[in-house]
């Protein structure tokens, strides 16, 4: 069996295995497949891509994939992540694709796949795709193949149900937002929809060349939009990820808040409101202990899942729950969309400082955050540094450490080759200990 689905669709090094464009080929064919095995007549599917360089050639690829078994391909361009649940539904598509590698470097790929509920696929689906990719699809007879369209009006659909999740009658002006597009798929309708919305706004990351999407800008490196909202004077910077299904928010002093603080802020808020279904929040294991401290002491639930925002929403759709997320910036609100949308997230984030009145720094600093250390090992395709006995010592000796002083998390990345290691405690001297033991173990186990 070919494995290729990770935490979040599959995903790679471009013209690497399974990044390359026979394989885009074949697991478009197998989708397509997977999606009509059981029905007749029409059948469409919604591309979507960022920026990068190689969308171009895995959006050839999977649309002769596709219609090769008879879908018609509707390509909708560069626009972010969410876009493509939204329009999956509206446009009562059988799938969405999307075409990015979110955080990573312009260097990897990715696909990631979308139901017509507009929900990603399931595990059990993924699984039967993978099975079919590994079998191989007979194309289906000349006379029934699909065709491709390009749809050249997505981003302006997208941007009005962004403007139709704030709340109305509200407006942004007097509100100067720096936004950081990361170079990606939201460079044109971060900053229209802020417009629109009447902020004065101020761009950064919104010159795409193909190779600079996440390159020193964006979530995950908001250094650069905070330096902008200092020098401006802005009121809020918003810093997005490469398809923009993320968000990281900077304050008015150009300190940087991450996807706890503002869950706790919104938690809090719309428990008071009774609007938190469950009065639960989803979150992962990696969100901080901080949080959840918080929450206990606000009477809310917080249910962990495991890293991925696939397994918050899946989660939050068993639980019947509408609010979730990471600490890394996916935010969820399903009362609005079906997956995390970093630029959803921002506008409702304008609503609440307009509503209460306080700054940013104010509402990004609900709760004291626990000290958490975070390492990443690099490994070789062909490495278990985790099954090495120094490892496993050194992991059975930090939790010792830790037990009564926070907690350790270890795991293996689902979309890089990567250990990632990570605990928590108040006591700084014992947490580096914890974690700077087992990297050691880590980095030797890897490089014999």
């Amino acid at each position: 069996m070919i494995k290729l689905f990770g935490t979040d669709g599959v995903r790679g090094t471009v013209n690497t295995h399974p990044m390359t464009a026979e394989m885009a080929l074949r697991i478009g064919a197998a989708v397509g497949r997977y999606f009509k095995r059981d029905a007749k007549g029409v059948h469409r599917v919604v591309i979507g891509k960022d920026t990068r360089l190689s969308g171009y050639m895995f959006e050839s690829a999977l649309t002769a994939g596709l219609t090769s078994t008879g879908m018609n391909v509707l390509l909708l361009g560069p626009v972010p992540t969410p876009s493509v649940g939204l329009l999956t539904r509206s446009m009562r598509a059988d799938l969405g694709v999307m075409i990015s590698a979110s955080h990573n470097p312009a260097i990897d790929n990715g696909i990631k796949f979308f139901g017509p509920d507009g929900f990603k696929l399931s595990d059990v689906a993924e699984a039967e795709i993978e099975a079919l990719v590994a079998e191989g699809v007979v194309p289906i007879e000349p006379d029934q193949i699909g065709r491709a369209k390009r749809i050249d009006d997505g981003r302006f659909r997208y941007i009005e149900r962004l403007k139709s999740s704030f709340p109305r009658q509200t407006r942004l002006d007097g509100l100067k937002i720096v936004i950081d597009c990361a170079n990606g798929a939201a460079h044109r309708v971060a900053p229209d929809a802020l417009w629109e919305l009447g902020a004065t706004v101020i761009p950064v990351g919104n010159s795409p060349n193909g190779m600079n999407i996440n390159e020193g800008c964006g979530s995950t490196h908001p250094q650069m939009a905070a330096e902008t909202v200092v020098a401006h004077g802005a009121d809020l910077g918003v810093c997005l990820d490469g398809d923009a299904d993320r968000v990281i928010l900077v304050d008015e002093n150009g300190r940087v808040g991450d996807g706890d603080q503002f869950m706790a802020l919104m938690a809090s808020r719309w428990a008071t409101e009774e609007r938190l279904k469950g009065n639960a929040l989803v979150a992962t294991v990696m969100s901080n202990l901080g949080l959840e401290r918080y929450l206990q002491g606000q009477g809310i639930g917080l249910e962990r899942t495991a890293v991925g925002d696939r397994n918050v929403v899946e989660r939050m759709r068993t639980g019947g729950f509408n609010l979730g997320g990471e600490q890394s910036g996916h935010i969820v609100m399903t009362d609005h969309a079906t997956t995390g949308d970093g630029l959803m997230a921002g506008l409702q984030f304008m609503a609440e400082m307009i509503r209460s009145g306080k700054p940013a720094s104010e509402l990004l600093n609900s709760f004291e955050v626990v000290p958490q250390l975070l390492k990443n090992v690099r490994y070789g395709s062909d490495q278990t540094p985790l099954d090495d006995p120094k490892v496993i010592a050194a992991i059975a000796q930090s939790e010792a450490d830790l037990v009564d002083n926070g907690r350790l998390l270890i795991r293996k990345s689902g979309t890089e080759p990567l250990v990632r290691v990570m605990a928590e405690s108040e006591d700084e001297g014992i947490l580096s200990q914890a974690v700077d033991s087992i990297v050691a173990a880590l980095e030797d186990a890897v490089s014999h």
